[in-house]
């Protein structure tokens, strides 16, 4: 099939083109170009897959070239990791990658493996090379105008700009491939080409600061990648085949404890969750890209695909519990958070949290309910993050306290913000839906540790959402305006972003009968009703809930009063409400600040005591199946 090349190859040649020009001009025509092939391609794709009746592709059999091609580039990647090791002086990270593509490439030299395809096309996939291509299409359009205001509000960053957005195209390009790979080793091919440019990006700076958190990410998810190789290995030793839908028909505890111990890496689960903390210091669009369309979801997309084979197992279990733990835990750690980045960074991995403990239950109710939180997640956090980076550029600050009154300030962005935060409402937990069906799955199973950590993540969800927004629509004016300074291509990305998350809600019915329900068919043979009220009821609702909070903002600042009051400040008001003249003749400034619970619920107190029980967790889990292997 001519068309899975064209479309991973159009990113990868926008990538060299967009290298090679240093003109941002033309770099960016380019850039649009690429965006528009991409999706054009992901759809001719999905066309062309529902024409020949929807049924999987397994394609590729012969492929002794790209083979011999990947085992090249693999080395190259080992060589360019352990180059890096040993100039920043983590030279124990090295040892990853070369245990993990010394392992793989001894499976390929060493033992022989059935012949089988390396490609399958099926709905989930189709699913994702949607998302990756126009969420992440979307991102690279927002990136062009993003990165020229970055550089001209940090001079003290050397403008590389032309390396940051070819790697991000270089990701789409990988994660294509990822998607798409029915075989395990293309698909840790293209894992690890994702962990790699994650690594890049996120160290774009090169401050200490990028520095230390780009090697963390990269260790953490080398140890998942070693997790995948070990899994590699052992479906070679036993099976003599590494193709995905033999290994979770098979349902071998070892082998799917190791892709699930990869994909809660890739995932950002914890004990593994810094490595996504500490990429909020790469520029906007590496965050968005990142936590939206793809690293983070290849390892959501992992463990869906396990899902079956993780239903009522110990492995699933453990994920399932890991899953319900980190929801809670990083919502309750959001809280303490005013930097937007770090709530979002936050969110994201509390969002995931859900997703992952659905896919551990591992039935067709909780597996509907994570496909459609991906799907929301996709659309809402995106927005944010641009959002989010846009009002950096203009305000000069992403501290969620400097957004007070800017739905008076910058009120585009405060709409767009506004409607990001009312997607999140609805996804994942807020969103009446998927709530309902991952709630009764979890209470069906039986599982009430599950049931209290939803209860109360959902609550902590709905407090740093709601504070957030309080600050966008307080009336209130600064002393000098704020100038925005948000270009064409930022605000187009981020228009297209709220139209899809409106139409995801309106297209709530379409989506359910001819996508998701498809993809809970094609993963487990059967398919159930798991609603419980009318579709048009629930997509009423649904519209209502995304529509209110955009709608509200609209009405408050129309009916807002265009004269400043001046109010009481314990002091004589100087005019601006912001500062007064206290009794003894002194310039006071007023300040208004959310309550953060730091002490509660701040990430010293809760982030190590909740990586330890999480560690602790994974180990004695990993011991169990490696006793139950040898005994």
């Amino acid at each position: 099939m001519y068309l899975i090349p064209i479309m991973a190859g159009i990113p990868l040649i926008g990538a060299i083109l967009i290298f090679l020009n240093h003109n941002a001009k033309t770099r960016g025509y380019t850039i649009y170009a690429t965006v528009v092939a991409m999706m054009i391609s992901a759809l001719a794709l999905m066309i062309t897959w529902i024409q020949d009746g929807s049924n999987t592709w397994y394609l590729y059999t012969q492929t002794e070239w790209m083979d011999k091609a990947m085992q090249a580039f693999e080395i190259l990647l080992m060589v360019f990791i352990v180059y890096m090791c040993f100039k920043y002086k983590r030279r124990w990270i090295s040892l990853l990658a070369i245990l993990q593509t010394g392992l793989t490439l001894w499976v390929e030299y060493t033992i022989p493996l059935v012949e089988s395809t390396h490609t399958q096309v099926d709905s989930l996939a189709l699913l994702m090379c949607i998302i990756c291509a126009f969420i992440g299409g979307l991102i690279g359009i927002y990136s062009v105008g993003y990165m020229k205001s970055y550089h001209e509000n940090h001079k003290g960053v050397l403008d590389r700009s032309s390396t940051f957005l070819a790697l991000i195209f270089v990701f789409m390009s990988a994660m294509f491939g990822l998607v798409l790979s029915s075989n395990l080793i293309w698909m840790y091919f293209f894992w690890e080409i994702t962990s790699v440019i994650s690594f890049l990006l996120i160290g774009y700076t090169k401050t200490e600061e990028a520095i230390t958190n780009s090697f963390r990410a990269l260790w953490m998810n080398l140890f998942g990648g070693f997790g995948f190789a070990v899994a590699i290995w052992l479906c070679a030793m036993w099976n003599h085949s590494v193709q995905l839908n033999e290994i979770v028909a098979s349902a071998n505890p070892m082998i799917i404890g190791m892709l699930a111990l990869a994909g809660l890496t890739k995932s950002a689960q914890l004990p593994f969750s810094t490595w996504l903390f500490g990429a909020m210091v790469a520029p906007t669009p590496s965050s968005a890209l990142l936590h939206s369309a793809t690293m983070v979801k290849a390892g959501v997309y992992l463990l869906i695909r396990l899902a079956p084979a993780l239903n009522g197992s110990l492995c699933g279990t453990i994920v399932s519990f890991i899953g319900g733990f980190t929801f809670i835990m990083t919502s309750l750690m959001a809280i303490a958070q005013n930097d937007a980045k770090k709530v979002l960074a936050f969110s994201t991995i509390s969002n995931l949290g859900l997703i992952v403990a659905c896919a551990g239950i591992g039935v067709e109710q909780t597996v509907w309910a994570a496909i459609f939180l991906m799907i929301f997640h996709s659309s809402s956090k995106s927005m944010l993050f641009e959002a989010v980076g846009a009002t950096e550029n203009s305000i000069g600050s992403r501290d969620i306290e400097n957004m007070h009154g800017l739905i008076l300030r910058l009120p585009k962005l405060a709409y767009v913000m506004g409607i990001g935060i009312a997607g999140m409402y609805l996804a994942p937990f807020g969103m009446l839906i998927s709530k309902w069906v991952a709630l009764k799955a979890f209470v069906d199973s039986g599982n009430v540790l599950l049931v209290i950590c939803i209860a109360f993540g959902s609550a902590s969800t709905m407090f740093y959402w709601t504070k957030w927004l309080g600050k966008l629509i307080a009336m209130h004016k600064p002393r000098v305006p704020d100038r925005d300074v948000t270009r064409k291509d930022e605000y187009f990305s981020m228009a297209v972003l709220c139209a899809i998350t409106i139409s995801l809600c309106l297209l709530f019915p379409l989506l359910a009968g001819y996508v998701v329900n498809p993809i809970v068919l094609s993963l487990f043979g059967a398919t159930t009703d798991v609603l419980s009220m009318s579709e048009l009821t629930t997509m009423v609702i649904m519209v209502c809930s995304v529509l209110i909070v955009p709608a509200m903002m609209f009405l408050v600042t129309r009916m807002a009063p265009r004269d400043i009051v001046p109010t009481y400040m314990n002091g004589i008001n100087v005019g601006d409400n912001s500062h007064f003249t206290d009794s003894f003749g002194q310039s006071k400034k007023l300040h208004l600040s959310n309550w953060y619970l730091r002490f509660e619920f701040g990430r010293r107190r809760l982030l190590k005591p909740s990586q330890i029980l999480a560690a602790s967790v994974l180990i004695v889990t990993f011991a169990v199946l490696l006793g139950g292997v040898l005994s």
